[in-house]
Protein backbone atom coordinates (compact mmCIF):
# COMPACT_ATOMS: atom_id res chain seq x y z
CA UNK A 1 0.00 0.00 0.00
CA UNK A 2 1.11 3.72 -1.00
CA UNK A 3 1.50 6.27 1.93
CA UNK A 4 -0.41 9.27 1.97
CA UNK A 5 3.39 10.92 0.50
CA UNK A 6 3.97 8.43 -2.07
CA UNK A 7 0.76 8.71 -3.50
CA UNK A 8 0.08 12.06 -3.93
CA UNK A 9 4.43 11.95 -5.98
CA UNK A 10 2.64 9.60 -8.18
CA UNK A 11 -0.62 11.63 -8.35
CA UNK A 12 1.63 14.64 -9.39
CA UNK A 13 3.64 12.82 -11.63
CA UNK A 14 0.91 10.92 -13.62
CA UNK A 15 -0.64 14.27 -13.80
CA UNK A 16 2.63 15.97 -15.52
CA UNK A 17 2.72 12.93 -17.68
CA UNK A 18 -0.89 13.98 -18.95
CA UNK A 19 -0.20 18.00 -19.21
CA UNK A 20 2.72 16.85 -21.29
CA UNK A 21 1.39 14.64 -23.22
CA UNK A 22 -2.00 16.37 -24.07
CA UNK A 23 -3.99 14.47 -26.85
CA UNK A 24 -3.17 10.69 -27.48
CA UNK A 25 -4.40 7.89 -29.74
CA UNK A 26 -5.43 5.67 -27.19
CA UNK A 27 -8.29 4.58 -25.61
CA UNK A 28 -9.43 4.91 -22.36
CA UNK A 29 -8.45 1.31 -20.84
CA UNK A 30 -5.46 1.83 -23.19
CA UNK A 31 -4.16 4.79 -21.90
CA UNK A 32 -3.98 3.89 -18.31
CA UNK A 33 -1.48 1.20 -19.04
CA UNK A 34 0.60 3.64 -21.85
CA UNK A 35 0.70 6.37 -19.14
CA UNK A 36 2.04 3.68 -16.47
CA UNK A 37 4.58 2.44 -18.71
CA UNK A 38 5.60 6.06 -19.43
CA UNK A 39 5.43 6.47 -15.32
CA UNK A 40 8.31 3.75 -14.98
CA UNK A 41 10.49 4.54 -17.65
CA UNK A 42 10.31 8.23 -18.01
CA UNK A 43 10.06 7.47 -21.48
CA UNK A 44 6.91 10.05 -23.67
CA UNK A 45 7.94 7.90 -26.62
CA UNK A 46 5.74 5.57 -25.74
CA UNK A 47 3.12 7.68 -25.93
CA UNK A 48 3.57 7.92 -29.94
CA UNK A 49 0.61 6.68 -32.17
CA UNK A 50 0.43 2.28 -32.18
CA UNK A 51 4.04 2.86 -30.26
CA UNK A 52 2.24 0.08 -27.85
CA UNK A 53 0.24 -2.63 -29.76
CA UNK A 54 -2.68 -3.67 -28.23
CA UNK A 55 -4.62 -7.08 -29.44
CA UNK A 56 -8.26 -6.07 -29.63
CA UNK A 57 -9.31 -8.45 -26.61
CA UNK A 58 -5.61 -8.28 -24.68
CA UNK A 59 -6.94 -5.77 -21.65
CA UNK A 60 -10.38 -7.64 -21.23
CA UNK A 61 -9.23 -11.32 -21.48
CA UNK A 62 -5.99 -10.25 -18.85
CA UNK A 63 -8.56 -8.58 -16.65
CA UNK A 64 -11.05 -11.83 -16.24
CA UNK A 65 -7.80 -13.84 -16.18
CA UNK A 66 -6.13 -12.18 -13.24
CA UNK A 67 -9.90 -11.75 -11.54
CA UNK A 68 -9.63 -15.70 -11.55
CA UNK A 69 -6.35 -15.81 -10.06
CA UNK A 70 -4.19 -17.07 -12.71
CA UNK A 71 -0.67 -17.47 -12.78
CA UNK A 72 1.98 -14.79 -13.65
CA UNK A 73 4.97 -16.13 -15.63
CA UNK A 74 7.76 -13.64 -16.19
CA UNK A 75 11.14 -14.19 -18.20
CA UNK A 76 13.29 -12.32 -14.83
CA UNK A 77 13.38 -11.74 -11.69
CA UNK A 78 13.49 -8.11 -12.04
CA UNK A 79 10.09 -8.01 -13.27
CA UNK A 80 8.64 -9.63 -10.26
CA UNK A 81 10.62 -6.84 -8.40
CA UNK A 82 8.68 -3.89 -9.61
CA UNK A 83 5.14 -5.80 -9.44
CA UNK A 84 2.78 -4.19 -6.82
CA UNK A 85 2.90 -7.44 -4.07
CA UNK A 86 -0.74 -6.49 -2.79
CA UNK A 87 -2.53 -7.17 -6.13
CA UNK A 88 -1.83 -11.20 -6.69
CA UNK A 89 -2.14 -11.60 -2.85
CA UNK A 90 -5.52 -10.37 -2.84
CA UNK A 91 -6.30 -12.24 -6.19
CA UNK A 92 -4.69 -14.91 -5.65
CA UNK A 93 -2.40 -14.72 -8.53
CA UNK A 94 0.93 -17.43 -8.29
CA UNK A 95 4.16 -15.73 -9.50
CA UNK A 96 6.34 -17.36 -11.23
CA UNK A 97 10.07 -17.44 -12.30
CA UNK A 98 12.23 -20.49 -13.59
CA UNK A 99 15.30 -18.87 -15.18
CA UNK A 100 17.29 -19.45 -11.84
CA UNK A 101 16.12 -22.66 -10.92
CA UNK A 102 19.14 -25.81 -11.43
CA UNK A 103 17.53 -27.49 -13.89
CA UNK A 104 16.86 -25.21 -16.70
CA UNK A 105 20.58 -24.54 -16.84
CA UNK A 106 21.45 -28.01 -17.19
CA UNK A 107 18.43 -28.50 -19.77
CA UNK A 108 19.76 -25.27 -21.73
CA UNK A 109 23.34 -26.74 -22.22
CA UNK A 110 21.86 -29.67 -23.40
CA UNK A 111 19.54 -29.01 -25.58
CA UNK A 112 21.17 -25.99 -27.11
CA UNK A 113 19.38 -23.26 -25.41
CA UNK A 114 19.06 -20.57 -23.49
CA UNK A 115 17.84 -20.61 -20.52
CA UNK A 116 14.94 -18.03 -21.05
CA UNK A 117 13.93 -20.23 -23.91
CA UNK A 118 13.88 -23.05 -21.44
CA UNK A 119 12.48 -21.51 -18.40
CA UNK A 120 8.83 -20.84 -20.39
CA UNK A 121 8.90 -24.26 -21.70
CA UNK A 122 9.51 -25.44 -18.37
CA UNK A 123 6.54 -23.09 -17.36
CA UNK A 124 3.99 -24.60 -19.66
CA UNK A 125 1.39 -25.43 -17.22
CA UNK A 126 1.16 -21.80 -15.59
CA UNK A 127 1.68 -20.32 -18.62
CA UNK A 128 -1.87 -21.61 -20.21
CA UNK A 129 -4.35 -19.75 -19.10
CA UNK A 130 -2.11 -17.31 -17.18
CA UNK A 131 -0.62 -14.20 -17.35
CA UNK A 132 2.93 -13.79 -19.74
CA UNK A 133 5.52 -10.70 -19.08
CA UNK A 134 8.40 -10.73 -20.83
CA UNK A 135 10.35 -8.03 -20.40
CA UNK A 136 14.10 -8.67 -21.07
CA UNK A 137 14.87 -11.85 -23.31
CA UNK A 138 13.70 -11.98 -26.58
CA UNK A 139 14.06 -15.73 -27.26
CA UNK A 140 11.67 -16.25 -24.26
CA UNK A 141 8.97 -14.23 -26.58
CA UNK A 142 9.91 -16.38 -29.47
CA UNK A 143 9.58 -19.22 -27.55
CA UNK A 144 6.49 -18.72 -26.30
CA UNK A 145 5.28 -17.90 -29.38
CA UNK A 146 6.18 -21.32 -30.60
CA UNK A 147 4.63 -23.15 -27.75
CA UNK A 148 1.18 -20.91 -29.07
CA UNK A 149 1.63 -22.19 -32.51
CA UNK A 150 2.39 -25.93 -31.24
CA UNK A 151 -0.87 -25.87 -29.51
CA UNK A 152 0.63 -26.44 -26.35
CA UNK A 153 -0.41 -23.02 -24.52
CA UNK A 154 -2.93 -20.83 -24.96
CA UNK A 155 -1.84 -17.53 -22.68
CA UNK A 156 -5.00 -15.27 -21.38
CA UNK A 157 -2.22 -12.23 -22.76
CA UNK A 158 1.32 -12.23 -23.96
CA UNK A 159 3.18 -8.99 -22.74
CA UNK A 160 6.02 -9.28 -24.87
CA UNK A 161 7.98 -5.94 -24.46
CA UNK A 162 11.71 -7.08 -24.40
CA UNK A 163 14.88 -4.46 -24.62
CA UNK A 164 17.72 -5.02 -26.48
CA UNK A 165 19.21 -5.36 -30.01
CA UNK A 166 19.34 -9.04 -30.80
CA UNK A 167 15.90 -10.50 -32.09
CA UNK A 168 14.09 -7.88 -29.64
CA UNK A 169 12.59 -6.03 -32.87
CA UNK A 170 11.99 -9.48 -34.50
CA UNK A 171 10.19 -11.01 -31.49
CA UNK A 172 7.97 -8.21 -31.15
CA UNK A 173 7.19 -8.10 -34.85
CA UNK A 174 6.70 -11.61 -34.70
CA UNK A 175 4.28 -11.59 -31.49
CA UNK A 176 2.33 -8.64 -33.33
CA UNK A 177 1.75 -10.74 -36.09
CA UNK A 178 -0.06 -14.10 -33.70
CA UNK A 179 -3.57 -14.73 -34.25
CA UNK A 180 -6.30 -15.42 -31.68
CA UNK A 181 -4.02 -14.69 -29.05
CA UNK A 182 -4.28 -11.72 -26.59
CA UNK A 183 -1.40 -9.40 -26.22
CA UNK A 184 0.50 -6.10 -25.22
CA UNK A 185 3.62 -5.33 -27.51
CA UNK A 186 5.54 -2.22 -28.63
CA UNK A 187 7.73 -1.27 -31.39
CA UNK A 188 11.37 -1.05 -31.78
CA UNK A 189 14.18 -1.44 -29.22
CA UNK A 190 13.02 -0.15 -26.30
CA UNK A 191 10.94 -1.98 -23.36
CA UNK A 192 12.24 -4.00 -20.51
CA UNK A 193 11.41 -5.30 -17.09
CA UNK A 194 10.26 -1.95 -15.76
CA UNK A 195 7.69 -1.56 -18.57
CA UNK A 196 6.30 -5.16 -18.14
CA UNK A 197 5.40 -4.54 -14.89
CA UNK A 198 3.84 -1.60 -15.42
CA UNK A 199 1.55 -3.46 -17.62
CA UNK A 200 0.30 -5.57 -14.98
CA UNK A 201 0.41 -2.96 -12.81
CA UNK A 202 -2.27 -0.90 -14.33
CA UNK A 203 -3.86 -3.58 -15.69
CA UNK A 204 -4.70 -4.37 -11.50
CA UNK A 205 -5.52 -0.98 -11.24
CA UNK A 206 -7.95 -1.09 -13.82
CA UNK A 207 -10.08 -4.57 -12.22
CA UNK A 208 -9.78 -2.50 -9.21
CA UNK A 209 -11.49 0.45 -11.06
CA UNK A 210 -13.81 -1.49 -11.86
CA UNK A 211 -14.68 -3.66 -8.89
CA UNK A 212 -15.42 -0.42 -6.84
CA UNK A 213 -17.69 1.15 -9.66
Amino acid sequence: MQTKKGQSIEDASMQMIEDEIGTHQYNEREWPIVRRIIHSTADFDFADKNKIIFQENAIQSAMNALKKGCSIVVDVNGVIGLLNKQNPKDFGNKIVCKISEPDIMKIAKLEGKTRSQVSMREAKAEIDGGIVAIGNAPTALLEVIEMVKEGIVKPALIIGIPVGFICAVESKEALAKLENTPFITNLGRKGGSSSASAIINAIFKLIRAELSS
